[in-house]
């Protein structure tokens, strides 16, 4: 029951992310995402069989903590109205919606008792991860996103090159290990924010 828990907060942590990328464009000029009937909360829109089922339960199997991804969201920078300032927003936006989502359930972890207290716990810890995992400038994370568009441009189009390999980059990392840097930092997060509410509420 707790892992359906948990995968139910990870699909709507991905969702959340992928929409805050559509809502983003939206609103720097480009409405791909709406016209393609990606600007919507609805799961259904958003999820990926691959990125949203096997490998969150192969994860969940291999670590004891389910992660995954959504289909991303179609976007054509080319109508940003700022082409550099639309890419900022959009690559940042999907992170910082799992920020504000990991920040309001580690909040809830603080003011809750028991199990509800370790499975909002976990979303927190989810979020956190989605967050900063993704800032991570490897394409075709958000972070490499940011970056590409703060290079200079001879190192962007050869940064960008590297987005045909990238997916299986990050792939050999996950399942290497390779970002195992995260959970201590991401759970110092959750820790932190559930002990501010515990001990102010």
């Amino acid at each position: 029951m707790e892992n359906f828990i948990l995968f139910f907060f990870l699909i709507f942590s991905v969702v959340i992310h992928e929409y805050s990328h559509g809502l983003a464009a939206y609103y720097n000029g480009d409405d791909t995402a709406h016209l393609m009937g990606r600007l919507t909360l609805n799961p259904i829109a958003h999820l990926d069989p691959i990125g949203s089922v096997l490998l969150p339960f192969l994860l969940a199997v291999t670590i004891g903590v389910p992660f995954g991804y959504a289909k991303p969201v179609p976007i054509n920078p080319l109508r940003f109205r700022d082409y550099q300032k639309g890419m900022i927003m959009v690559g940042a936006a999907g992170c910082t919606a799992n920020f504000i989502a990991g920040f309001i359930f580690s909040l809830i972890s603080g003011l809750t008792k028991g199990v509800s207290s370790q499975v909002f716990e976990l979303a927190a810890f989810i979020n956190f991860i989605l967050c900063f995992f993704n800032l991570i400038p490897i394409p075709p994370l958000d972070g490499s996103r940011i970056l590409s568009v703060l290079l200079p441009s001879r190192v962007s189009i050869v940064f960008d090159k590297i987005e045909r390999y990238g997916l299986f980059i990050v792939y050999a990392l996950v399942f290497a290990g390779g970002f195992k840097f995260l959970v201590p930092f991401c759970s110092s997060l959750v820790n932190h924010f559930s002990a501010i509410a515990h001990l102010n509420f």
